[in-house]
């Protein structure tokens, strides 16, 4: 599995001309938890953001994000009915996951992709504070068949709280 957060920052390059046309700045979420696209950082302080379609990239790899051409890049306008992973009022990142009996799991911290970069999230990293995060370390939450990604919370059914599962994480992070 790959944390979202690898792709944050991640150089965009055009196959067709090998030229470098942005960063990866957020990605955007969509209601069945699949990441609709990505946002390309601003090219200066008041131009516009920039997205592509999930379905305009040819490759996410380790080291760069791989698109056709240039012409996969459209002007950003806000996409209602989908979330932005890490920034905006309707961030995911920082959101409190709670199950349908009220039971707070943690807060996302990162949310996971299969190995091969596919476009489902098939799990959330989740801390229950920093000294927590520290002497327990954080939590793993696998995709439940059915969560709902709210205005200030993602509940989720109630078995989940016997799912969650000690996740290592790096002392580098």
């Amino acid at each position: 599995m790959r944390r979202a957060h690898e792709l944050i920052g991640l150089p965009v390059v055009t196959v067709e001309s090998g030229k470098q046309v942005g960063e990866v700045k957020d990605l955007l979420i969509d209601p069945t938890w699949n990441i609709s696209g990505i946002i390309l950082e601003a090219k200066t302080w008041f131009s516009s953001l920039r997205y592509i379609s999930w379905d305009g990239i040819v490759s996410a790899g380790e080291d760069a994000i791989t698109i056709p051409n240039d012409s996969v890049i459209c002007e950003f306008g806000q996409k209602n009915e989908c979330h932005a992973f890490l920034e905006g009022s309707d961030k995911i990142k920082g959101l409190p996951v709670i199950t349908v009996g009220g039971h707070e799991l943690g807060v996302v911290e990162d949310v996971y992709l299969n190995q091969n970069w596919g476009k489902q999230i098939v799990g959330y990293e989740l801390s229950e504070g920093f000294i927590s995060d520290l002497k327990e370390g954080r939590k793993w939450l696998p995709m439940p068949e059915s969560a709902t990604m709210g205005e200030d919370a993602i509940i989720v059914p109630g078995h989940c709280a016997q799912e969650v599962e000690e996740l290592f994480v790096s002392k580098e992070e």
